[in-house]
């Protein structure tokens, strides 16, 4: 695709991600319109719908976008990285490492607040990458791309078999949880986004720096090394990254699926396979997809709602077993 023709398709889906947060505001189950959102961020009079769209909507949106983003980003990644299309956040057990250490801190300290919650999340999402990483890098061969995958699916599924030995345990436990462990950007405030933003918003910087490596990488490990690429370095910047994205993404709205998997293989086909590309665009429909996720989960059974990890999982599944099948 020639470069104009990315450039005005950058920028369009730019406008619709506007666009899109904008209907994430307006619409959900306490009726509003366009004319109430402009006038309660321009000239509130603290009325139940303009409160609401402050303090409800309006993080909400943000938040959805942030995560749908930096799950899309860490997913690129982590396909380049690992050579598998099937690769997403939760292949380094990133989402298993943060549910086990929340529901280890519900069920054994008595933790209940949601701001605990997140930085339980981001520490377990970090130290399950990292032995992920260690676990990976033990041999002759050091860290290849199989092993990556092999750790990542070994300590996944330790992780998920504790936390699910802690909720049989403890019942209580599993109530306060479980809307969390389904992935969720319902409740959530900006006071929790901004504690996780920065580091975020670093992963997204690094994660742009490291595209044109990224695209050496791509060409092949011997490929690379022959072209003088320091290919550990630049894998453990990678991992990095993908801690500080999908780990943060986690400790924000819990475990959210298959973002990491579908929008990649989308973002590719769209605008081709040049990461300087690939991830920022890669991020516009992430955020695009988990904002059209989160409006639909408003509605399938009104007024309650659905955790939009179930809303993804709804997308994603069948993308995930076309995606297995032909090899993408």
């Amino acid at each position: 695709m020639k470069t104009q023709n990315q450039f005005f398709l950058f920028i369009g889906t730019i406008l619709f991600l506007i666009v899109c947060i904008g209907i994430s505001i307006v619409y959900g189950y306490t009726d509003t319109s366009w004319r109430i959102a402009l006038e309660a961020f321009t000239n509130p009079d603290g009325s139940t719908e303009h409160i609401v769209l402050q303090t409800i909507r309006l993080p909400r949106a943000l938040i959805a976008a942030t995560v749908g983003a930096s799950l899309a980003i860490s997913g690129v990644l982590m396909q380049t990285l690992t050579k598998n299309p099937l690769a997403s956040p939760g292949i380094f057990g990133i989402n298993a490492g943060g549910a086990f250490m929340v529901v280890v801190a519900v069920t054994l300290f008595g933790v209940t607040n949601l701001q605990s919650f997140t930085w339980l999340a981001f520490l377990g999402a970090g130290l399950a990458a990292v032995g992920v990483y260690v676990i990976s890098s033990v041999g002759n061969n050091g860290l290849t791309h199989m092993k990556l995958t092999l750790a990542g699916a070994a300590i996944t599924a330790m992780f998920s078999s504790f936390t699910q030995g802690l909720l049989v345990l403890n019942e209580a436990a599993l109530e306060q949880v479980l809307f969390w462990l389904a992935g969720s950007v319902q409740g959530r405030s900006l006071d929790i986004l901004s504690g996780v933003f920065p580091y975020v918003v670093a992963g997204w910087i690094l994660a742009l720096m490291l595209a044109g490596k990224m695209n050496i990488l791509a060409m092949g490990e011997d490929v690379a090394k022959g072209l003088g690429l320091k290919t550990a370095l630049i894998k453990f910047i990678a991992l990095l990254v993908v801690v500080l994205l999908a780990g943060g993404s986690v400790a924000i709205a819990g475990p959210i699926g298959f973002i990491g998997i579908v929008i990649p293989h989308l973002a590719r086909k769209i605008i081709g396979v040049d990461h300087r590309w690939l991830i920022p665009y890669s991020g516009l429909l992430g955020a695009i997809l988990l904002l059209a996720a989160d409006i639909g989960a408003r509605y399938i059974i009104m007024p309650q709602e659905v955790p939009v990890g179930v809303m993804t999982a709804i997308i994603g599944a069948p993308f995930f077993v076309y995606v297995a099948r032909k090899g993408f």
